[in-house]
């Protein structure tokens, strides 16, 4: 049956584009729910007359997936995993565990969106992750895995350089406001 889509269904297509799906699934879900309409010249007519609130719809998410590739091309993804000694993980890195890593750090992208080369991550290392945004944009991530112990001894020395640095600006302000009375 062709119909034409009344809202933008997940796995099916966006609003305005005309399909063709099963008899069932046109009169026992898309219809119902109100996503689609029978393909027939007054539903034309209507999508018709909608053509440019349509394109401007399209246009508006075309300038979010920039601005969110953007972002995603700048920002990093550090995961620390179980990991042997060879640097070989207990467990892999998958999609799903990209894209609950990037929804703590507030993107909103599924994990079906998400391709990492070889399907999963399965040692310690450097990769790259293509996330397929809108249409044809899509943005390129690093990804770094460490093993647990190996990003605790780094967050343990990040630690210590910081409070060396509080500690040389410390003796510094006291000698200044000391200078100053």
């Amino acid at each position: 049956m062709k119909v034409i889509l009344n809202q933008d269904v997940k796995h099916l297509g966006e609003e305005g584009d005309v399909k063709v799906v099963a008899n069932g699934y046109a009169r026992n879900y898309l219809f119902p729910r109100n996503l689609a309409l029978p393909f027939n010249d007054v539903t034309v007519a209507y999508f018709e007359n909608r053509k440019e609130e349509i394109e401007n719809r399209k246009a508006a998410k075309r300038r979010d997936a920039a601005g969110i590739k953007e972002k995603l091309e700048a920002f990093t993804i550090e995961l620390a995993m179980p990991a042997g000694s060879n640097g070989k993980l207990y467990g892999a890195v998958t999609n799903q565990t990209v894209a609950d890593e990037l929804q703590k750090n507030g993107f909103e992208i599924e994990r079906k969106r998400i391709e990492i080369p070889g399907v999963t991550i399965k040692s310690v290392g450097k990769y790259h992750a293509v996330i397929r945004l809108y249409e044809t944009a899509s943005a390129e991530m690093v990804i770094l895995v460490r093993s647990q112990e190996e990003a605790a001894k780094a967050a343990e020395s990040a630690a210590k350089e910081e409070t060396a640095a509080k500690e040389e600006a410390a003796p510094a302000e006291t000698s200044e406001n000391t200078q100053a009375e």
